[in-house]
């Protein structure tokens, strides 16, 4: 018989809502500190004297290795640990990194703030998610997470408008140069963002912790040693510990012979990389991250070898996991660059920006990912392959649109075509978790998600940003910058038409595969 689910009463539900409330703001909280750093672009770049791709590094590359890598061991303890005591302290970790990035001299000193903010940023969401789903019943799940995702458009469109609206009150009431202490307005900008989050931090921790699994009418019991696991998955992920890992998973020389090629075939490409384009720091950071994947990969097989098998070797999954990770670079990129765009080729001053652009943000980035989910189910609910079209319509609409908004002369214009690449951009964000999920069993969805994640962020995130940077310093045009990001929407596509080619049949084979691969009959392994 399957485990009884205890009803909630209306006290109870109440409380729960308070609780989505909570983290919603949490949320909203973590995408400003993320995206704050668009608007204030120019400014940052003109007073340290950066570049483009310096811009895009500290963005893209320096946040998101290190949130990836972070995000695997805070994960686990999300599992086995107080999750409001672990969002409490993401929070105030990353809000201290958002405040001290005020104080940032150079760019050293900004690339180890954005790192703090990474690692801090890590252990929000997979705490958050993991809270709500024992705060809720399983048929208010959907909803549930639909309202805390809307956090993402809320706090990047946010983060655009506080940044705008700070910087152009600041250098307004200071154009003698005597501001207080010297501080520049994205300074500023940088300490009215962070600071409150501390005072948020204590909020979250008074809120009650549900018990785990109760919902679903499994309680679990806490877990005797919950740093123990949480040091586990750290040496998975974290180069110089990930031998010894692999060691106590009883790896053999086979494993090390292939990790200790993949550390030197990476050293060998990095090295080539620093010596033929420059910009060292953006592939150190993209290597450790790309060896540090391929050592939990190894884990994973060594600990769980059917969820490698359908994670790993499955052609539908690793082309939709490809291809909505070159939707995530175009999208970082424009993201990330819509504002010095608009600021460069419109001229347009940048507390106007922050209102108007922050506002397209929130209203059509909500608007997409709403749509774009209901959308994707309905079209499932028909066709197996339901959801891949939606993301593949996603993929193809903002390259005329996007080009369209590139060269246009009409600011007008711009802004209407950039609400529909922001809409589209978002459409695609329902799809990824819940097809990854589908294509595995219910106990692999944990790490199916995590593989998602990590390549959605070291293809997306990692270079999106840094790649329009890069090409707009060597070509001197930003908008051929975005025009690179825009053409990832092709590659996209591509991967995605292939996964649809073999969704319906990998869905139907993926019990038998997962047997093969050693699963139990009743699904029941560890």
């Amino acid at each position: 018989m399957p485990p009884e689910k205890p009803a909630q009463s209306a006290a109870e539900f109440r409380y729960s809502c308070y609780t989505l409330g909570v983290l919603v703001l949490v949320y909203v909280f973590n995408f400003i500190d993320r995206q704050i750093l668009s608007i204030l672009n120019d400014e940052i770049k003109r007073d340290l004297g950066l570049s483009d791709a310096q811009m895009g590094f500290l963005y893209g590359t320096a946040f998101a290795i290190f949130y990836a890598l972070f995000g695997i061991p805070l994960g686990r303890l999300a599992d086995v640990w107080v999750r409001r005591t672990l969002i409490a302290c993401s929070l105030a970790f990353w809000s201290t990194a958002t405040a001290v990035s005020g104080m940032a001299q150079n760019f050293l000193h900004l690339g180890l703030a954005r790192i703090g903010v990474g690692v801090g940023e890590a252990g929000a969401a997979p705490s958050a998610y993991s809270l709500l789903a024992d705060s809720f019943s399983p048929a208010r799940r959907a909803t549930v997470v639909a309202i805390f995702a809307s956090g993402i458009y809320i706090g990047a469109g946010l983060g655009i408008f506080i940044g705008g609206q700070v910087v152009e009150r600041w250098n307004h009431a200071f154009l003698g140069g005597d501001a207080p202490f010297g501080l520049a307005g994205w300074q500023v900008a940088f300490f009215v963002v962070g600071l409150p989050g501390l005072l948020l931090a204590i909020w979250v921790r008074t809120l009650r912790e549900p018990v785990r699994g109760a919902m679903d009418g499994m309680p679990t019991p806490a877990h005797p040693h919950p740093f123990r696991e949480f040091g586990r998955e750290l040496c998975a992920v974290l180069p110089g510990l990930t031998l010894l890992s692999l060691r106590q998973r009883g790896a053999g020389p086979r494993h090390f012979a292939v990790n200790l090629g993949a550390a030197l075939g990476l050293a060998v490409l990095t090295w080539a990389l620093v010596a033929s384009i420059g910009n060292p720091a953006q592939w150190v950071a993209l290597a450790i991250g790309v060896y540090a994947t391929i050592s939990w990969a190894q884990g994973l097989a060594l600990r769980d070898p059917p969820a490698a098998a359908l994670i790993l070797r499955t052609p539908s999954m690793v082309n939709v996991v490809l291809g909505l990770a070159f939707l995530a670079f175009s999208g970082y990129g424009l993201g990330y660059f819509a504002a010095p765009f608009f600021i460069r080729h419109h001229d347009v001053a940048i507390g106007n920006l922050g209102f108007t652009l922050g506002g397209i943000t929130a209203v059509f980035g909500f608007l997409g990912i709403t749509l774009g989910g209901v959308l994707a189910d309905l079209w499932r609910a028909r066709n197996p392959r339901g959801r891949i079209y939606v993301a593949t319509i996603a993929s193809l609409v903002p390259v005329p649109t996007g080009l369209w908004m590139l060269y246009t002369d009409s600011i007008a214009l711009a802004y209407t075509l950039y609400a529909i690449v922001a809409a589209t951009g978002a459409a695609w964000l329902g799809v990824g978790g819940s097809t990854v999920q589908d294509l595995v069993l219910p106990r692999m969805r944990g790490s199916a998600i995590a593989v998602f994640v990590l390549t959605v962020t070291l293809i997306g995130l990692a270079l999106g940003p840094f790649t329009v940077g890069f090409v707009s310093d060597r070509s001197g045009d930003l908008r051929l910058g975005l025009l690179a990001a825009l053409m990832a929407n092709l590659a996209a596509a591509a991967f995605l038409l292939l996964a649809a080619r073999t969704l319906a049949a990998d869905e139907a084979s993926m019990l038998e595969r997962a047997r093969h691969a050693g699963e139990p009959d009743d699904g029941s392994a560890a």
